[in-house]
């Protein structure tokens, strides 16, 4: 005959109480907050890198761009947008004016337009400061035209062995503007005039001040809408990358952007 036993109730499995689930949960939002923001610095660390390689490539196209055209830094004229083609889809053509990025002079060395992308530019309602509301997706127009050409006077057209050296001459850099001019409003240099400000259009109280965070976009350690703690990327137009602290101008010279001797 078989037997059965009986099993008292003192024996039955108990589940958690819920003290020992408050204190589990507990647990884990201690550790998300640990990882939390390692993981957005762990993540930012990647953007940067590879906006750092875009960069790269973008100086390897304008080198063959010079040796193709005598060593003459195209003059983009009035071409200041971010628009590589046109509403229906059509490439535009360098110096096309209007919208055209300045990134179409070299569209015929690059497999594709993203290596002009910077994965830290956030994605916005309307581009950064102009408006492209004709287009299906107006803030993808941005996504591919994230850096902004050394457009100052003496740079513009100018021959590569005028300059003094190359190492030490702008090309492009993290910007909103799609093509800085030269002056302190949308340069990172203050006109070599310590204690003076840089960037005057994108600080406060400027009519640009609502996209100062677009420029020193890497790793930013502030939430004030005027101070980032982050850092810009530079291309020199010998192809090297570096990275350009918050500043506001002291340590950025206006010969970057001329090529003239020190």
């Amino acid at each position: 005959m078989a037997h059965f036993e009986r099993r008292s109730s003192g024996d039955r499995a108990e589940g958690f109480t819920l003290i020992e689930l408050l204190v589990v949960i507990s647990i884990i939002a201690v550790l998300l907050a640990i990882i939390m923001p390692a993981m957005r610095k762990i993540k930012e660390m990647a953007r940067d890198t590879a906006c750092k390689s875009n960069l790269r490539n973008i100086g390897l196209a304008v080198t063959m761009y010079l040796d193709d055209f005598e060593r003459k830094i195209p003059d983009t004229g009035s071409s200041n947008g971010f628009l590589w083609d046109d509403a229906a889809g059509n490439p535009r053509q360098p110096g096309s004016g209007g919208g055209t990025y300045w990134g179409t002079f070299y569209r015929h060395y690059l497999k594709e337009t993203k290596v002009f992308g910077c994965p830290s530019l956030q994605r916005v309602p309307e581009g950064l400061i102009y408006s492209y509301t004709g287009y299906p997706d107006p803030a993808a127009v941005i996504q591919h035209a994230a850096y902004g050409l050394n457009h100052h006077s003496e740079a513009r057209g100018r021959n590569t062995n005028d300059i003094y050296r190359l190492s030490e001459f702008l090309f492009c850099s993290d910007h909103a503007e799609p093509r800085p001019d030269g002056g302190t409003d949308d340069c990172f240099h203050n006109n070599d005039t310590p204690g003076a400000m840089n960037l005057t259009a994108y600080r406060q109280g400027g009519n640009r001040a609502h996209t100062y965070r677009q420029i020193f976009r890497h790793n930013m350690r502030y939430s004030d809408p005027y101070k980032t703690g982050g850092r810009a990327n530079l291309l020199w137009l010998d192809g090297h990358v570096t990275a350009l602290e918050e500043t506001t101008g002291d340590d950025v010279e206006l010969r970057w952007y001329t090529g003239d001797r020190p």
